[in-house]
């Protein structure tokens, strides 16, 4: 099957060991001095190892086997000489798919008096597109809102103007890197039956690039949506 997976320039990497602390799984260790990738299945493909000061990694959609989160865990626990940790979900928790309920009722119970609610209103998690996995049970047959990172500081009413009805990712074009992205949204449009993309961003020049992203994963991706663009004016 084909599906996002780590890949490691070695050139640039200089054997840190950040990768092999950020990935909860142990896919990556170091040898000979140089990061590696220690087994297919062990790599979940979420791209928490990203975090490369040397930029030496980066997630590329590829044949490989499927995830196998048991023989990861199971391996790591042999690695690290542990019992095998119980862990329902893999990869960072933070980045665990799910559905939230829709809010309802009044002010949260440990709210102070006055404030407004601060529980998360977002319908699913995760919301950075590098993170959302393109497997994940909401994205089938949903509208994609793609939004600039600063759309929701632009925009007060962003939740009930764009997000009802749509599940929300975000990216910065001119902050992250832009093949990352691409391969991401190209697995998401190949692997997860959405129905839709509406793009949200910016008037500045910068955000045009969440545009061509979009255009780019969808060309990848051999599919016939056609995304439809928003511009919030500054």
């Amino acid at each position: 099957m084909k599906r996002p997976i780590i890949e490691i320039d070695e050139e640039k990497c200089n054997g840190c060991g950040q990768c092999v602390l950020d990935c909860a799984e142990g896919a990556l260790a170091i040898i000979d001095g140089k990061a590696k990738l220690v087994s297919d299945v062990y790599c979940d493909g979420l791209g928490a190892c990203l975090n490369c000061p040397e930029g030496a990694l980066r997630l590329v959609e590829r044949e490989a086997p499927e995830f196998d989160e048991e023989a990861a865990l199971a391996a790591k626990a042999k690695r690290d000489g542990t019992a095998q940790p119980h862990r329902p979900h893999g990869g960072c928790p933070g980045s665990m798919a799910r559905t939230f309920t829709p809010l309802t009722g009044g002010p949260a119970t440990m709210a102070p008096a006055g404030s407004q609610d601060l529980r998360a209103q977002v319908p699913t998690w995760p919301i950075q597109l590098r993170l959302v996995p393109p497997t994940a049970p909401y994205l089938r047959g949903a509208n994609i809102l793609l939004a600039a990172h600063c759309a929701g500081f632009a925009l007060p009413n962003l939740h009930a103007d764009w997000m009802r009805g749509r599940v929300p990712i975000i990216a910065c074009p001119k902050l992250e890197d832009n093949e990352v992205l691409v391969e991401r949204l190209t697995a998401i449009i190949k692997q997860g039956g959405i129905s839709g993309i509406t793009v949200l961003r910016m008037s500045v020049p910068c955000c045009g690039g969440l545009d061509r992203l979009a255009h780019r994963a969808i060309e990848a991706a051999d599919s016939t949506l056609t995304p439809e663009t928003h511009i919030v004016q500054l």
